[in-house]
């Protein structure tokens, strides 16, 4: 029974070679011969815990994204090309067909205006198919006939706090490189920076902070070893401000976006940033970036001191109900939710707001801030810049709180308080849970039900963050992930063709059919054609080892070339 069971012992051996463990099936047929054939395409899955060669595959294909945009020494190409005459004639007559629209949106005739969105609609996804990118009308309509109201944008005063220090503010400039600094020795160089960005405390913690070789003391008095069980755990746990750290969990993505605005206006150019977001062993995420060009260190922490975010949500500090006793009722026909006790309807969303307008003197109910930054320069090629890189993708293939699952029962504790509080609080202004402080949340429904929402933000997974985990800037490479693809591919083909090549090197470059000859349908995996797990699994180990000859062969070839250029010329 010790023995390995042989598929397990396929599996494994597949996720060594790179080979999909959940892979979508599809039946191919070739619109001209009418031939069919059954394929495997790999899931993409970016979580390991879902597929971990596909999670691996996308963790190096982000490794190469930040590696090309690091160190760019030139402005990436932002000038698109310019649109086809298909794609001008598509826009022209999405142009008429909106026009029409608006006629008969004015003369009321609403049979017409349903004619003309569904129109509309076949036209917008031939646009997207022509190769244009974004729509005429994003996030819906705003002639408000879509069937929702489009309620005014709600302005705050954008006056900085009195505790925040100031800034500098300077026009941005137009570029994304910064101008080269001239060393001592009359050379240019173009460092650039690796960036950690961390939230501030919530009270003090077991740590094991090394400094000069040597561990420090902990603020309990202890010294601490990397495997101490309370490492991460609050000191004192009846003090620690659980709630401060929940709330600066959901709404650290709103802080990383201030920081990089701030940071853009106080050096006067646009920054650019490719980094990843993970969780501290005490369960607050922190953030490493890679930034092209150096700044200086001093601005660096200035802007991060300076940087917050103001929540101006209706006030939650106090539950109105417990989750565990009666809750609001909803009421049908008023459509609305009513006290359990005294039966009067509970203040809407919109109330809830125009009393925080109202008040002279109201105040933000949470101010999210940044705390500890590290700063440290990165040259480009060297060996400190890779493996920079594989720090910070060293985790975006798992899920925020896999790496810092507990190994101990206080850890354990440290977690599941810090869960209890994000199971109370509100996720946004639709969470079921704002019925828990007597406020009916927005867009209000029948089903809500307050303490069991099903947001991300309440799931053990998450701990509060559900923001993006990796964060590219837009001018980084202005190449998309599918951009990588297709240059790795290109590679691998000229590579393949090189190792086919005459001595004159002239290769073969047929290309096959085109895409448009064949269509594609699902396939289920019941289906009787479609191979078991393990077969599957056998085949894809013998192409991936054929294709490894392949390139060893082509790499082979091309060091035997260049050792030898007169006798390949």
């Amino acid at each position: 029974m010790l023995q390995p069971i042989a598929k397990d012992v396929a599996a494994e051996l597949a996720k060594q070679f790179g080979v999909c463990v959940k892979p979508v099936w599809l039946r191919r047929t070739n619109t001209a011969t009418g031939e069919t054939e059954l394929i495997s395409v790999p899931c993409g899955a970016t979580s390991a815990a879902k597929c971990e060669p596909c999670a691996e595959a996308n963790r190096r294909l982000r490794m190469q994204q930040i590696r090309e945009g690091w160190h760019l020494t030139e402005e990436p190409v932002t000038t698109p090309d310019a649109p086809t005459d298909e794609q001008r004639e598509l826009v022209e007559y999405r142009a008429v067909l909106e026009f029409a629209r608006t006629s008969v949106v004015m003369a009321a005739e609403w049979e017409q205006v349903a004619e003309l969105d569904a129109e509309i609609d076949q036209v917008d996804e031939q646009i997207t198919a022509a190769g244009i990118r974004g729509s005429v009308l994003p996030g819906g309509r705003k002639d408000g006939t879509d069937g929702q109201e489009s309620a005014p944008a709600r302005k705050r005063s954008t006056k900085r706090r009195q505790d925040a220090p100031d800034l500098p503010r300077l026009p941005v400039a137009n570029r994304t490189i910064p101008h080269p600094h001239i060393g001592s020795d009359g050379r240019e160089h173009r460092d650039s920076m690796f960036l950690t960005l961390t939230l501030g405390s919530y009270g003090p913690i077991h740590s094991a902070y090394h400094r000069r070789g040597r561990v420090q003391t902990c603020e309990c008095g202890e010294l601490h070893g990397q495997h101490d069980p309370r490492l991460g755990t609050p000191v004192d746990p009846d003090s620690y401000d659980y709630r401060a750290a929940a709330l600066d969990c959901i709404h650290f993505a709103k802080v990383l976006d201030r920081f990089w605005q701030n940071l853009r206006r106080a050096v006067g150019w646009n920054v650019q940033y490719a980094g990843s977001t993970e969780m501290q062993k005490r369960l607050a995420p922190h953030g490493h970036f890679a930034i092209r060009g150096a700044l200086p260190r001093k601005l660096v922490r200035q802007v991060a001191a300076a940087t917050y975010h103001q929540v101006w949500w209706p006030a939650h500090d106090r539950l109105v109900y417990d989750p565990d006793g009666p809750l609001p009722t909803w009421d049908a026909t008023e459509k609305t939710y009513r006290d359990p006790d005294t039966g009067a309807a509970l203040p809407t969303w919109d109330e809830a707001l125009d009393a925080i307008d109202d008040d002279p003197d109201a105040e933000p109910v949470h101010v999210a801030r940044l705390g500890t930054v590290n700063v440290k320069g990165v040259r480009g090629g060297s060996e400190s810049a890779e493996k920079t890189i594989r720090y910070i993708t060293k985790y975006i293939a798992k899920d925020i709180t896999d790496a810092v699952s507990p190994d101990s029962r206080a850890q354990e504790e440290h977690m599941a308080r810090l869960a209890v509080e994000l199971q109370v609080l509100p996720c946004s202004p639709t969470c079921p849970n704002w019925l828990l402080y007597g406020i009916q949340p927005k867009n209000a429904k029948a089903t809500a039900r307050p303490g069991r929402c099903k947001g991300k933000v309440h799931q053990r997974r998450t701990l509060g963050f559900t923001g993006r985990r990796v964060l590219v800037s837009r001018q980084w490479s202005n190449k998309t992930l599918a951009d990588h693809r297709a240059d790795r591919k290109a590679w691998v083909k000229a590579l393949l063709a090189l190792s086919a090549t005459d001595e004159q090197g002239q290769a073969d470059d047929t290309d096959g059919p085109a895409l448009d000859r064949y269509e594609y349908a699902l396939a289920s995996r019941d289906d009787p054609d479609v191979p078991p797990a393990h077969v599957h699994f056998l085949r894809k180990i013998a192409e991936r080892q054929q294709w490894k000859a392949q390139r060893d062969a082509a790499m082979e070839r091309l060091r035997l070339l260049s050792a030898t250029p007169n006798q390949a010329a």
